[in-house]
């Protein structure tokens, strides 16, 4: 499969986009990962896009365009792909089409996973991650909560609420979502690739990809 993840923080895309991979083996591929990709693997673009990183700027569309073009023709993409959380604004969508169109590449759907605010802020806010940087175990107080004395269950360390899982931190994530990403439903509905997902657990979100998909074949 060829798909694109859409959704705000907290929807749930990683692990969605985990559950899809081990079903047809697709990789996931986020902006994030290219980019520390292709700075370890240290390419022309990856060093170019180092300077940006070190410095705290946002690295240019061209250059992550670039790095993108050279992740989809890696031979693992060859089996199909899951962009999570790229493109995030209408001009890298644009770049995006012309890129797949160059590479003859298709997508085969453009999954928006539509998950109500309140849920949202629930799950970041109950959110708890182990403060061993080797570690990064995920919990959450509710449904998987960490070992008592809030510690990390594989490793002991403390775990902690990252200053980005407040509720004042969500809100405002949510905003820059709304504003910047949320426009993508739209472009992709006119280009007849959009499937809104209203579900609320991962098993389900899967479970309408796989059915959207089976139905434009």
């Amino acid at each position: 499969m060829r798909i694109i993840l859409l959704g705000a923080p907290g929807a749930g895309k990683g692990t969605v986009a985990k559950l899809l991979t081990a079903f047809d083996g697709s990789v996931q591929i986020s902006t994030g990962d290219i980019l520390r990709g292709a700075v370890k693997a240290g390419t022309p673009l990856g060093k170019e896009a180092k300077g940006y990183m070190d410095s705290g700027g946002l690295v240019p569309d061209s250059l992550i365009m670039g790095i993108m073009e050279q992740r989809l023709q890696e031979k693992d993409c060859q089996g199909g792909f899951l962009l999570d959380g790229f493109p995030r604004t209408i001009p890298q969508a644009d770049e995006l089409g012309k890129l797949l169109a160059k590479l003859n590449i298709k997508l085969d759907l453009v999954a928006n996973i539509d998950v109500p605010r309140d849920v949202i802020l629930d799950r970041l806010t109950t959110r708890r991650t182990c403060s061993n940087t080797s570690c990064q175990e995920i919990y959450n107080v509710k449904s998987n909560p960490p070992a008592p004395g809030d510690k990390c269950k594989k490793c002991g360390s403390p775990t902690i609420q990252r200053a980005d899982e407040t509720v004042e931190a969500i809100s405002k994530r949510l905003d820059v979502y709304n504003e910047k990403t949320a426009p993508l439903i739209g472009y992709y509905d006119k280009k007849g690739l959009l499937l809104t997902i209203k579900e609320t657990s991962s098993d389900g979100v899967v479970n309408a990809i796989k059915n959207g998909i089976a139905a434009k074949k």
